[in-house]
């Protein structure tokens, strides 16, 4: 969805000029009396959407193709190897042209897409823009992209461990860290440096900070857009003993007329590289990263291979 800056931005810094915040103002408040019900809430949706058909629990792989054909299946020797037993040891190949990429099915093969059955499938080109789903048995797979690199992410639902997941570890619910805070716009249009974990680096828009207290000193946040809000990363003292070392990432609502916002601390959650190597998470930008300790949310994963 396009959302226009300006227009996104103008309530907010008009606001901001007449505004006068105190420290009062911004710290922990209340929690709701059916919180426990709304965590819960949240984490059964955390839960249903990382076990998904293609939730970050079930992806098996991701292979990058080379220019041309590049066979796949369950055999050793295919280019493209799907886990052992899924899948015939030679399924078929993809195609990759100049950035489009077509899968060719061999025969006897079930593949399917959108419940048909396929022989020949255009996956990603210009004349396509949603993204292409193909099944096989548990298996379901996608082309993914990164610049000029395209690749095939293969999920299954035979995965025992995400059938039993029911959550990852986490600090006991804590008032302390359900806090108002306040946003602030940025003054012009701002774009921030962005680094992956591979260690490539994009620009991304903020619109502006979030302001909070802990122990009566003033932190912020820069924020980034969401569809769902306002999208923060970030670390802290705990990274370095019980939360994820590069950071974690929180989804909070967009402010209300006043400025003002909800941080609930309790749902900062692990970025999928903590659990799955066949990730591409952004990292915490330096102002981000906090000295101070917020032990809330989520632990860092075990019994679970990340980066």
């Amino acid at each position: 969805m396009y959302i226009n800056r300006h227009f996104y931005l103008l309530p907010f810094l008009i606001l901001f000029l007449f505004i006068s915040c105190n420290d009062s103002d911004i710290g922990p408040k209340p929690l709701p009396d059916n919180y426990e019900q709304l965590h819960q809430e949240w984490l059964d949706y955390r839960i249903s959407v990382l076990t998904d058909t293609t939730g970050w629990l079930r992806l098996q792989n991701l292979i990058w193709f080379d220019e041309g054909p590049n066979s796949f299946g369950s055999g050793e020797n295919q280019d493209i190897q799907f886990p052992e037993g899924s899948i015939a040891e030679n399924a078929g190949t993809f195609i990759l042209d100049d950035g489009s990429v077509t899968m060719v099915v061999n025969n006897g093969i079930n593949v399917r897409h959108e419940g048909e059955s396929v022989d020949t499938l255009k996956m990603v080109g210009d004349d396509i823009e949603e993204r292409i789903h193909a099944t096989h048995g548990p298996l379901t797979w996608f082309i993914d992209k990164r610049g000029d690199q395209r690749g095939v992410k293969v999920f299954s639902m035979d995965t025992p461990k995400a059938d039993r997941f029911d959550g990852f570890p986490m600090y006991p619910i804590q008032q302390e860290w359900y806090h108002n805070a306040l946003f602030v716009p940025h003054e012009e249009e701002t774009n921030i440096e962005i680094v992956n974990v591979l260690g490539e680096v994009v620009d991304r828009y903020s619109p502006g900070r979030v302001e909070f207290q802990i122990n009566g000193e003033r932190y912020s946040l820069d924020a980034f857009e969401s569809s769902s809000g306002l999208f923060l990363m970030f670390s802290d003292a705990t990274s370095k003993t019980e939360t994820y070392q590069a950071g974690r990432y929180m989804i909070v609502p967009p402010p209300g007329d006043d400025g003002f916002l909800i941080l609930d601390f309790n749902k900062a959650y692990n970025p999928p590289c903590a659990y799955n190597p066949f990730t591409t998470c952004q990292l915490p930008p330096s102002q981000n990263r906090l000295d101070v300790a917020i032990p809330a949310g989520e632990k860092r994963p075990v019994e679970w291979e990340g980066i």
